[in-house]
């Protein structure tokens, strides 16, 4: 499709979803169309951060990812929706309103990056570029249906995005098909060639099967469904082998994760422990960076040692396994009156600790019509190996259908 025809299927469906927040009025490229976080700065947009805040805040230079997408030839057709400050998991924005799954408008798309897991699900764009901090662009890939993958640590650049945490934060793409990400992680990572996918042989490979052991709860769909994801890949000569990433500790890590996140952010966005409160920021939002400064020296230091920890340990997982596969999520999207479940990222930290690749792969419905998903996690720098190996469990899984309403 062209970026014409996409721009009709976001002035047609836009309306029902809230995915787009702004839109640009450049000329049509030839490449690939797009849409970026609205934290990432596209020059003569607002780069909000989901932030009433930075509502007048506009760029006058692209960030990083923009200009090589710019320089690939790609259309950037706007900014899409985000959890405000990239901190939350439901996308639903008090400044600038709730952003819609397009499988089911009661459920959430999920946060930070919900907007761009919707645009993509609905159609209204190539890829849709999110950030992912503890698992922000693969958990919104997994309630929309669609495909993500966040990149190796340092292999896509963040100079120009509005940061939640220096540490852990990566910019990644979404799109409907690996092979799309593939082309994606071609600009992005700037990869200088343009070879085409090629899906791995998984005959032989070793692959780690992770379901948390029974210490994270997964729902009855989201169990079915990755047992049937790693009964597909056995049949396919896969060995496998039951696996738990070394010395990370679900609470401790979910701790840690947070503390670092909120510390960081709470000086990204000016929040200091006895400091006047900073304008334009929600209740909520400004509550969660405050109490990140009041955390002490120690349990601060306790996070970044947690994290540095499993990022060593994670280097001998290498010398069993090939890939690691796990479920993205241990839930499929909520709707919006209920809570956001505690473990959400209990399966993407890790990648993010340990600066590991990872791919969310769309793996089936649930009964009710929910999307599924798994990841498949790869050694650190090996993006093209772990998207190689997501293609070949692409073609035995599926790729993702579009949500009813939706259909091209």
């Amino acid at each position: 499709m062209s970026a014409s025809d996409y721009r009709a299927r976001i002035e047609r469906f836009n309306s029902k979803l809230n995915a787009f927040v702004d839109l640009t009025d450049e000329p049509v490229g030839s490449g690939l169309t797009w849409a970026a976080k609205s934290n990432i700065r596209v020059k003569g947009l607002p780069c909000t951060a989901g932030c009433e805040a930075y509502r007048e805040s506009v760029p006058a230079q692209d960030a990083s990812v923009i200009a090589r997408i710019r320089r690939a030839g790609g259309s950037v057709l706007g900014t899409v929706n985000m959890h405000e400050g990239a901190l939350g998991a439901t996308t639903d924005n008090e400044a600038y309103g709730r952003t819609l799954n397009p499988w089911n408008k009661s459920l959430t798309p999920g946060g930070s990056s919900g907007g761009s897991g919707s645009a993509v699900a609905a159609g209204l764009c190539d890829i849709a570029l999110g950030t992912d901090t503890m698992g922000s662009v693969r958990i919104p890939a997994a309630y929309c249906g669609v495909q993500g993958h966040k990149p190796t640590t340092g292999a896509v650049p963040i100079e120009g995005v509005v940061p939640l945490s220096t540490t852990l934060d990566h910019v990644g793409p979404l799109a409907r098909d690996v092979e799309t990400l593939w082309r994606a992680m071609h600009v992005l990572a700037d990869w200088g060639d343009a070879a085409p996918l090629n899906p791995a042989k998984l005959s032989g490979l070793k692959i780690g099967v992770w379901d948390g052991s029974g210490a994270v709860e997964l729902t009855s769909a989201v169990a079915r469904g990755f047992v049937r994801a790693v009964s597909l890949i056995e049949g396919a000569g896969v060995s496998t082998k039951t696996f738990e990433p070394p010395v990370y500790d679900y609470s401790r890590s979910r701790r840690a994760g947070l503390v670092v996140s909120e510390v960081e952010g709470a000086l990204e966005h000016g929040v200091t422990e006895d400091g006047a409160r900073p304008a334009g920021l929600s209740d909520t939002f400004y509550s969660l960076l405050h109490w990140g400064t009041r955390q002490s020296e120690e349990k601060v230091q306790a996070a970044y040692d947690h994290i540095a920890e499993v990022k060593v340990a994670s280097a001998q997982v290498w010398n069993s396994y090939d890939f690691i596969l796990a479920p993205t999520a241990p839930q499929e999207a909520f709707a919006f009156t209920e809570p956001a479940p505690a473990n959400q990222a209990d399966f993407t930290a890790w990648a993010d600790f340990a600066q590991l690749p990872a791919t969310a792969l769309y793996s089936g419905l649930s009964k009710d019509g929910r999307p599924l998903s798994v990841q498949l996690i790869g050694p650190i720098g090996q993006d093209r190996q772990t998207l190689e190996a997501a293609a070949a469990i692409e073609a035995l899984v599926g790729k993702p259908p579009m949500p009813p309403g939706y259909e091209w």
